[in-house]
């Protein structure tokens, strides 16, 4: 594929502004798509223009001058056969002001708007023309750029490529008869320069089957390349553990609970991968409180039973304790050596746990990011389970995988997050991976009540807690923020913690956030475990895996600025004991936005994880959702996942078909629109 510095009309200067958006080849430059259009194939009258609409006029400039109060600005008046309208500009250069002279005919688009002198226009486009320069016959695009890059730059650059040698078909018609969707070249053409007759709205609401054909080719690259990473790893080698024979049975035994139906079904679902002599990959999905860590367990001790080793991996040091305690009850009955590892140990402790764990007297390790550093070394790394694996970077997870490649053999991975995905995340983002999930929680869990309070009620919630507390129970008080900010005005938790030391003077307050050391907060949250506080004032970093089921009531203060997914694992947090438990939501009237309220309103009326996942991205979008598993999937700029649904359940039927019948159709199609290769890299 061609640079465009290889193609004449490219000068060095345009192509280094256009690198700056990422754009060096004409297929990246066609594919940069405009965000809106505007309408100037026609010049309308000064006297029939209209408050509040777009529209282009054509005069002589009449009035040229630079105000300086109320602040420098330039004013310019212009006149054609039927009145006059001011234009403004309030950042201009003398280039500009030089180009608007008296006497020079203009061109000028923009929304008209009432002024000090009558109608005018604010910033608007302007060029300067002839009494006989022709008006555009397509409407014009409006393109994304960057500084020093302008419109009429991109517009002349697009028109460049926009030729048959760069418009081929990547894929065979059938492809595309199903769904009867335009061709490649004429959806370009037609996007890049439509004619007025084109419905405005089609287009900017991308409903115009150039766009959908677009979305589909999109959607397309990126299955095709889910798929080709998905039988990538199935010819890997990877340690072939069946099923065990002693362990699980031993330990199922001895536990005080029985699995649930669910958890029986994903841990059938695991067993039959770990058996397999190819690299397991699979997404472990099961809302908050729904028993992940024992079928993470039962995981590990099919492998551990041939004896190899496993890891697990936790974000933070209070998660990756609870797992090391949890799984210490569990596992030294039936003489297993676990090594525990993180980033806060003193020097002697984790020398004596690398030992352990390069040795293989240590066959299972748990730790937090400290497990994929470089100075720690597996005997022989069988299994890597990676708990909110949203938390890590794709370096960081593959880091864990190579620990194990010291062999020809790959290490099995497991993926676990509480956060549920919308079935429409699950078939773009993750269709390179197997997914299970566990879908009802055991008995016991008493359902937790959610309430909406405004925060003029407080003095009402601190006596809820007074009473919760004075029962025997525990409560959290959860706050954004550690420092103060000015413009979001949130309560921070080291205010919090000082008041609630005076309003409770009866109750052991404790405090803790993010920025507390390691040890610090691993203190706190001990007292809180073992119910010599009563009271904790903590930042969201109790979000995920902290277990205390003496603690029945949760206050969340201004939930209206948190994610819904956020807010669904920190309820999840109380109800973990037999008592009833509440989750208080206090937001605050003058700030909640609309977002805010929608927000609100789900989560107090469901508490399936699910549906509180799907409307969340209906709310925030695939981007923010993902968080850092983004460094190594193609993200979608064209596509909508919640729009275009049709369209990607079309595009996951065809990708295999593809990939069997037309391989080097698909290689074309792969570099056209996935052109940066290498971040797809797949952990």
């Amino acid at each position: 594929m061609p640079s465009l510095s290889e193609i004449r009309g490219y000068t060095p200067a345009v192509c280094s502004q256009l690198a700056k958006l990422g754009i060096h080849t004409p297929q990246a430059l066609l594919l940069h798509l405009p965000l809106r259009y505007l309408d100037e194939t026609h010049v309308t009258a000064i006297r029939d223009l209209r408050l509040g609409e777009q529209a282009q006029i054509e005069g002589e400039v009449v009035h040229n001058e630079v105000s300086y109060k109320p602040r420098k600005m330039l004013n310019v008046r212009v006149q054609d056969d039927s009145g006059i309208i001011n234009l403004r500009f309030i950042h201009f250069y003398p280039s500009q002001i030089a180009a608007l002279q008296v006497g020079t005919r203009i061109r000028a688009f923009g929304e008209v708007r009432p002024g000090f002198f009558g109608y005018e226009m604010v910033h608007p486009q302007q060029r300067k023309v002839k009494e006989d320069t022709p008006v555009n016959t397509a409407l014009t695009p409006v393109y994304p750029t960057t500084a020093g890059l302008s419109q009429n730059t991109i517009r002349k650059a697009v028109n460049l490529v926009l030729t048959d040698e760069h418009l081929q078909e990547t894929l065979p018609d059938w492809v595309y008869g199903p769904l009867q969707l335009p061709d490649f070249a004429s959806s370009l053409r037609l996007l890049h320069q439509p004619s007025p007759e084109i419905a405005l709205a089609t287009l900017e609401n991308h409903s115009h089957p150039a766009w959908q054909r677009l979305a589909y080719d999109e959607l397309l690259a990126q299955q095709l390349s889910m798929r080709q990473h998905y039988a990538r790893r199935k010819q890997g080698r990877a340690p072939a553990a069946p099923p065990s024979r002693q362990l699980v049975s031993q330990l199922l035994a001895s536990l005080p609970f029985a699995l649930t139906m669910a958890q029986q079904k994903v841990v059938a679902e695991i067993s039959h991968d770990l058996a397999q002599p190819h690299p397991m990959q699979r997404l472990l999905l099961g809302d908050v409180g729904s028993g992940k860590t024992i079928v993470a367990c039962l995981a590990a001790l099919q492998m551990i039973e041939q004896g190899w080793q496993v890891a697990i991996m936790a974000p933070t040091e209070i998660l990756a304790e609870q797992h090391y305690k949890k799984l210490c009850g569990w596992l030294q009955p039936l003489d297993i050596e676990i090594a525990w590892l993180t980033g806060s140990q003193n020097k002697k402790t984790r020398e004596q746990s690398l030992a352990r764990i390069a040795s293989g007297e240590a066959i299972l390790a748990i730790g937090t990011h400290a497990l994929f550093q470089e100075e720690v070394q597996f005997k022989q790394l069988g299994l890597a389970i990676v708990d909110e694996q949203h938390r890590f970077g794709v370096h960081q997870r593959l880091a864990l995988r190579k620990k194990g490649q010291h062999s020809s053999l790959e290490p099995h991975q497991l993926m676990m997050s509480a956060t549920p995905i919308p079935r429409t995340l699950s078939m773009s983002y993750y269709a390179d991976l197997d997914v299970s999930v566990i879908d009802a929680l055991p008995p016991g869990r008493t359902p937790v009540a959610t309430k909406l309070v405004a925060d003029d009620r407080r003095d009402e919630i601190l006596q809820r807690v007074r009473d919760a507390c004075a029962q025997g129970h525990q409560a959290y008080w959860v706050c954004p923020l550690i420092e103060e900010s000015e413009t979001l005005q949130l309560q921070t938790a080291n205010d919090t913690y000082a008041y609630m030391q005076q309003a409770f003077p009866e109750l052991q307050v404790g405090l803790v956030h993010g920025r507390m050391k390691p040890a610090e907060k691993q203190a706190v949250m001990q007292a809180f475990a073992a119910n010599q506080t009563q009271l904790l004032v903590a930042t969201t970093v109790i979000e995920v895996g902290v277990d205390v089921p003496n603690a029945s009531l949760m206050v969340i203060e201004h939930a209206e600025r948190m994610g819904l997914s956020q807010l669904h694992q920190l309820r999840g947090r109380v109800g973990r004991g037999s008592a009833k438990s509440t989750c208080i939501l206090l937001y605050s009237k003058q700030q909640c936005s609309q977002i805010g309220r929608a927000r609100l309103k789900v989560i107090y009326e469901s508490n399936d994880g699910f549906h509180i996942a799907q409307a969340d991205l209906q709310l925030r979008g695939p981007g923010e959702l993902l968080g850092t598993r983004q460094s190594g999937v193609p993200m979608l700029k064209i596509a909508d996942l919640e729009r275009d649904i049709a369209l990607l359940q079309q595009a996951k039927q065809m990708a295999d078909e593809l990939l069997s019948k037309t391989p080097q159709a698909v290689a074309a199609h792969l570099q056209r629109w996935l052109s940066h290769g290498d971040e797809l890299v797949k952990v």
